[in-house]
């Protein structure tokens, strides 16, 4: 009903559409808060072709739902200035622009809480639609090219879910995932039930090999929108691989566990070297994302309970951080000239001290240094992937398990650097000029900042009931 209100309102009131916008995020933001608070919450519907379905907020969807629904709503009021600073004052489409927003935002909710892979699947493709609209016609660059790349490598992905789907549909004749936990799948069609949900989903992830599409799309995008393809939309990824294979059956992750976990270092890896090598800022965040979904796979890839929860906060930490830092590269950009070159940058903490201080926190936050949330997610990944590896004592999970630990340093070194030459030194002449950016877009980077503190201090108010709903599912 929202959406062509904001249509329509937004004849009138031109950018300043999006607070009304906002007003039904902040409601969801506030229901996964009580959520938490009344603990699994459920509502359930029937229509024939697909049986069941609904939405379902518990331990495992709550957090998950919170960083989405709580991204969405800050980076709607973030897209007020940042989109006048794109389109002009005068610009007519705002209306399209938040209409197509909220789009993208019911998609990610309702595929966090589908408790039927039809509706998942439905949700899923939501997602894409939207968010292809909004790179084509707002984004920057070659963005006709960058936006149809985008959206055939997430559709081919999706398709090879929808296959998984299907087929698990057809030998277990149901789509409604609470069944499903007690279904018995014949073991010939496991393997390929496994290997298509974990394609389509890994591509969503941009995992290394699948990941082409990213860089780019991340990149060129308008900022608010990079700001949920990256923190929000595509580690929904991986809470797919938990809430549907580990659902089902933990033993489909676990036939594949160290593949997936050589997998996922060579991502994380890969990711922040090539981050280290990046001079433009969007760039950079783009494959440091790239680089915290290796972190999300490796917990996953335990099937430990520690681990899996591990990786699960960890969206949480990474939606937070990198939320903070693409809204960082959105204020630089409208601040500074349209500059996104990092060596074209500098000092820029005694002009934006606000947009400094955030900007350290996004990066402690996504290194994993206390007292942010990322300390304890990382921390919740390396024990269950080092329990995975010590029971039974197995060489190679070992080495995968040091390597994995080993390779945070490379995160410390591309976050600290890029603090370090966009923040502090001399202020370049041009931007002699520059001034702290308005509240509409500072505010937004204190709550999420002040979010990752407040989880890293209070884990229990996330982590107890992601404990107990994988536990639940790792028997």
């Amino acid at each position: 009903m929202i959406v062509p209100v904001v249509w329509f309102l937004s004849r009138r009131f031109g950018a300043r559409v999006g607070w009304l916008a906002a007003v039904p995020l902040a409601i969801s933001t506030l229901a996964a808060i009580l959520s938490g608070w009344l603990g699994t919450v459920f509502e359930a519907f029937q229509w024939e072709p697909i049986g069941f379905f609904g939405f379902r907020a518990d331990g495992l969807s709550i957090p998950i739902l919170f960083t989405v629904s709580l991204l969405c709503t800050v980076i709607a009021v973030y897209s007020m200035p940042y989109m006048t600073h794109r389109l002009g004052k005068e610009s007519r489409e705002y209306g399209l622009y938040f209409a197509l927003y909220l789009l993208y935002s019911t998609g990610m909710i309702g595929a966090v809480l589908a408790t039927n892979l039809i509706e998942f699947y439905i949700f899923f493709e939501l997602m894409l639609i939207p968010s292809y609209f909004l790179i084509a016609r707002w984004g920057y660059g070659d963005r006709d090219r960058i936006s149809f790349m985008y959206f055939m490598w997430t559709h081919v992905g999706a398709l090879a879910l929808l296959a998984g789907i299907l087929t698990l549909w057809a030998v277990t004749g149901t789509f409604d995932l609470s069944a499903l936990s007690s279904a018995v799948i014949p073991t010939p069609y496991r393997f390929w039930i496994t290997m298509m949900i974990l394609a389509g989903l890994l591509v969503k992830m941009a995992a290394f090999g699948v990941h082409v599409w990213l860089p780019q799309t991340h990149a060129e995008a308008p900022t608010p929108i990079s700001a949920l393809l990256s923190p929000a939309m595509i580690g929904i990824g991986g809470y797919a691989m938990v809430r549907i294979l580990m659902t089902i059956s933990p033993e489909l992750i676990g036939a594949v566990s160290f593949q997936l976990s050589i997998w996922a270092l060579i991502t994380m890896v890969y990711g922040a070297l090539m981050a280290l090598v990046q001079d433009d800022i969007k760039r950079l965040l783009a494959y440091s994302s790239i680089s915290q979904m290796g972190y999300i796979l490796l917990g996953i890839a335990s099937v430990q309970i520690d681990g899996v929860s591990g990786s699960m906060l960890h969206y949480l930490s990474h939606g937070m951080g990198k939320g903070i830092l693409f809204m960082v590269a959105g204020i630089i950009i409208a601040q500074c000239h349209g500059t996104r070159s990092i060596s074209k940058l500098g000092g820029l903490a005694r002009k934006m001290p606000v947009t400094a201080s955030a900007a350290l926190i996004g990066f402690l936050t996504i290194l994993g240094v206390p007292p942010t949330s990322g300390f304890i997610s990382e921390f919740l990944i390396f024990f269950g992937l080092i329990n995975s590896a010590m029971n039974p004592v197995t060489l190679l999970k070992v080495v995968v398990a040091i390597g994995a630990v080993v390779s945070t340093a490379l995160t410390a070194g591309y976050t600290l650097w890029t603090m370090k030459r966009v923040f502090f030194g001399p202020v370049p002449a041009e931007m002699a000029e520059v001034h702290e950016a308005p509240l509409t877009m500072t505010v937004p980077l204190i709550i999420l900042a002040a979010t990752a503190i407040l989880v890293g201090i209070f884990p229990d108010s996330v982590i107890g009931g992601l404990l107990a709903q994988i536990s639940n599912m790792i028997r």
